[in-house]
């Protein structure tokens, strides 16, 4: 079993920016794959970004541009920086890791909340 740990959720303005953390509790090293998606009040939830060991980013199309993935393997964390951001990002925003093989598993976090006044 792996426990994420999501952090940053909040409030911001329009415009502004937000950093979420996601810390695993075991080596991000055992994951094929790290990645963010949200749940917007009242739709289902989707991809916002991915980042594999190889450290190669993915975005979905909405987020491109303003929103970066990354993460600090010593830390076992990822990050997500959204910047500039809109009336359109508000969510519950969830990490999820995909075990490789060996290890197994697919774990989601908590989710945390983001908002965004006009």
């Amino acid at each position: 079993q792996v426990q994420l740990m999501e952090a940053g959720g909040g409030l911001v303005q329009a415009g502004g920016s937000l950093r979420l953390s996601c810390s695993a509790s075991r080596n991000i090293f055992t994951f094929d794959s790290m990645s963010w998606f949200r749940q917007p009040p009242v739709k289902v939830r989707e991809s916002v970004a991915q980042i594999t060991n190889s450290n190669r980013p993915k975005y979905a199309d909405a987020v491109k541009g303003r929103f970066v993935i990354s993460r600090n393997n010593t830390a076992n964390t990822m990050y997500l920086q959204m910047n500039n951001m809109s009336p359109e990002d508000p969510a519950v925003y969830y990490c999820n890791v995909v075990g490789k093989p060996l290890y197994g598993g697919d774990f989601w976090g908590q989710g945390t909340q983001v908002t965004v006044s006009s």
